[in-house]
């Protein structure tokens, strides 16, 4: 169906005028709301990253929010293309139809005065035939009145009659000339002018109204451009999903955290009824010691000084866990023979400070003898992982070096084979340091733990150090008894079934000589010929504000 504005609509110029107004005004508002989206787009894409790096721990939930980014950067594709395909170009079009209604509106309002000027001139050669017609009929009448009463007065009056006759004629000859002007003006008007014009903005409102349809189609289109990607996106979330297995998640739990240990024994009857009788303990300092004096008179000095690896626990630990923390490992063995070869063949206070450098343990050893069974394994598997690498990778420097030097051998001229010669030696050194260090970490694997959670010693070296520790026993004698530094309550009853340790009774008060160092163990003294060492775990201390600390061994 076709229409024309200007035939169909000849007489709306004002609601024309509003409807183009609007049209503008709404083209306006539609580009605005294309930016105001693509902003949304880019806000939403901005926050969309910054939630990705609060949440990246789980593996599936990584998976997910890689998949975010990757839609955060869609979404910051399509923000681009509707600012640069939409936003801007109906900006500038926005502008172009505001000039072009402007040219056209004033087009026709200049056909609009132009018309009524014609219709005020043939109103106003109307009106004045009008009066003219007027006062010839009444010139006429007064001449005919004075004729039949004076002759001379009806002369003079009919040559004004005459005189109003003619300029009557005149008028309607002008009245005449008007209106045909008019009509001719008028036909121009509103078959030629109007029509025109009128055209031009029906063209110019259609030419908007397919623009806003291009926009629309093309922000659809920007959108569907990213659908795939989106899909594709949704189908690695949904197959992340997917790939959760619980029972596999579980299983990771134990590989990080399963010790190695067992658990813990049945707890051992405690006798109340013999609590009149001395509490023996078979590693109890006060025991070795008095037993040594009776026979031989001679002490160990790690009988009184030593503080001893912590077995696992045969009574339940605070908090429900057998294994923990607090009860840190023994020491490795290397430390001990070495010390004690140190021990033997130094003076008598060189022998001191190494015996309580011996106490004191040591902290992260190379074999990792401080970690639990289980973690000791993954901690020395990975370490050979480690150096597998970097033995692969010396062992490919040093097949590059001696293809290099067969190369320049062959051609003397691209380089001296001997300058290859000093970094091949080194890279051969550190091949041998990786290959040794492979070894000996693969040895440390292999050899383990005792099941009782303790690490392998050298007993000879602890036997030898035995029979020849009667040489310096003396000065140990003279050493004067630790200060009490405060009080503690034991919470568990606990079985001192190693050297250095001292058996407790629940609820048992004694004095605390040695606060905890960092190793699980406080060194306490029940009288004055009973004292050791127990896990802090086990004991509630309290200490003595007013003490200015005591003496450790450093």
């Amino acid at each position: 169906m076709s229409c024309n504005w200007g035939t169909e609509l000849w007489d709306q110029f004002d609601n024309l005028e509003k409807h183009t107004s609007w049209g503008i005004d709404f083209l306006e508002r539609y580009s605005k709301f294309v930016k105001e989206r693509a902003d949304i787009e880019l806000s939403y894409a901005k926050q969309i990253r910054y939630i990705n790096h609060l949440y990246t721990w789980c593996l599936a939930f990584s998976a997910t929010l890689r998949q975010l980014n990757e839609l955060s950067d869609q979404r910051e594709e399509l923000a681009e293309n509707l600012n640069t395909q939409i936003v801007c170009e109906l900006t500038r079009y926005t502008q172009e139809v505001k000039a072009e209604r402007k040219t056209h509106f004033q087009d026709g309002r200049r056909a609009q005065q132009h018309i009524e000027s014609s219709w005020k001139q043939l109103e106003s050669s109307k009106r004045r035939f009008e009066r003219d017609c007027k006062e010839a009929e009444r010139a006429q009448q007064v001449s005919d009145r004075i004729d039949l009463d004076n002759k001379t007065d009806g002369e003079k009056a009919r040559q004004t009659a005459q005189q109003k006759k003619q300029a009557a004629e005149e008028s309607r000859k002008d009245y005449v000339t008007s209106l045909n002007q008019f009509n001719q003006d008028q036909h121009q008007h509103y078959h030629t002018l109007v029509p025109v014009i009128y055209q031009r903005i029906q063209d110019m409102e259609e030419r908007r109204i397919e623009r806003i349809c291009e926009s629309m189609r093309s922000s659809a289109e920007a959108e569907r451009k990213v659908v795939p990607v989106v899909s594709s996106c949704l189908d690695v979330m949904m197959d992340a999903a997917e790939g959760i297995q619980p029972r596999m998640d579980t299983q990771q739990v134990v590989e990080v955290y399963k010790s190695g240990f067992d658990p813990p024994g049945d707890v051992e009857f405690d006798d109340y009824s013999a609590s009149m009788r001395r509490s023996i303990s078979e590693s109890s300092y006060l025991d070795n010691r008095m037993e040594g004096r009776r026979h031989s008179r001679k002490l160990w000095p790690f009988i009184r000084k030593n503080k001893p690896p912590p077995p696992p626990p045969t009574s339940p630990l605070p908090g429900g866990v057998a294994n923990s923390p607090q009860s840190l490992a023994p020491a490795s063995r290397e430390p001990i023979a070495q010390r004690l070869n140190d021990l033997m063949t130094s003076g008598s206070r060189t022998r001191k400070q190494c015996l309580r450098s011996l106490k004191r343990g040591c902290s992260g050893p190379a074999d990792c003898s401080h970690l639990p069974p289980e973690q000791r394994r993954k901690k020395l598997q990975t370490r050979i992982n480690n150096i597998n690498q970097e033995i692969q990778r010396e062992r490919e420097q040093r097949d590059a070096l001696l293809k290099m030097r067969e190369v320049y051998e062959q051609n003397p001229q691209m380089g001296d084979a001997d300058s290859l010669e000093p970094r091949l030696e080194e890279v051969k050194q550190s091949l041998q340091r990786q290959e040794e260090e492979l070894t000996r970490n693969q040895g440390r694997r292999e050899t383990g733990l005792y099941p009782d959670g303790s690490y392998t010693e050298d007993h000879s070296a602890e036997l030898q150090f035995k029979s020849r520790s009667s040489e310096f026993d003396d000065d140990f004698e003279d050493e004067e008894p630790l200060p009490s530094i405060g009080t503690c309550k034991s919470l568990y009853p606990f079985q001192g079934q190693n050297e250095g340790t001292l058996s407790l009774v629940e609820g048992e008060l004694l004095s605390v000589v040695e606060e905890d160092k960092g190793d699980g163990w406080t060194r306490v003294r029940r009288n004055l010929e009973e004292e050791g060492y127990v896990p802090t775990s086990y004991i509630k201390v309290f200490l003595d504000s007013s003490a200015k600390g005591a003496m450790t061994y450093i």
